[in-house]
């Protein structure tokens, strides 16, 4: 009796049983270029507006978050960052294997740092990421987006 039980635990994870469900049915909508523009973009000024100053001939003024609003709209703005990166990993985005995933993952990383700086409210570490998420950007932008001179370039 054992050993028929034994048997069909065996034949039914080797025929099914232990098989992996299906992934979801993802159903990207946009192409790269409309995420870029409509989603990623958006999010990365908003970051990068988020802290600085401004130099001018009364002087230099600095801006950062003053409000908890102000803050959560940084969080947000990272937040949509660090998914990105997962958007343009789907395989209808996806360039290649190689590259892409990497600066994918690049992108999120950067993504993951720009939420911890803005959830600490630390406007050096905001000011300081917002480089970090230019360079991931921009070194994607070298390989696959050779036409553009900057990550924001439109051409509406």
């Amino acid at each position: 009796m054992r050993t028929s039980r034994a048997r069909w635990l065996v034949a039914s994870v080797a025929f099914g049983g232990g098989c992996r469900p299906a992934p979801p049915p993802f159903q990207p909508v946009a192409d790269v270029k409309q995420l870029m523009v409509s989603i990623l973009e958006p999010a990365a000024e908003g970051y990068w507006d988020a802290v600085g100053s401004v130099d001018d001939a009364k002087g230099t003024t600095f801006f950062a978050p003053r409000s908890n609003e102000d803050w959560v709209a940084v969080r947000d703005h990272a937040l949509v960052i660090a998914e990105s990166g997962n958007l343009l990993m789907m395989t209808t985005r996806a360039r290649d294997r190689g590259d892409w995933i990497a600066m994918s993952v690049a992108l999120i990383e950067a993504g993951r740092r720009a939420i911890a700086a803005a959830e600490a409210r630390d406007t050096t570490a905001v000011f300081d990421v917002g480089a970090e998420v230019y360079e991931a950007c921009t070194k994607c932008h070298a390989v696959y987006a050779t036409e553009l001179q900057r990550p924001n370039a439109r051409d509406d």
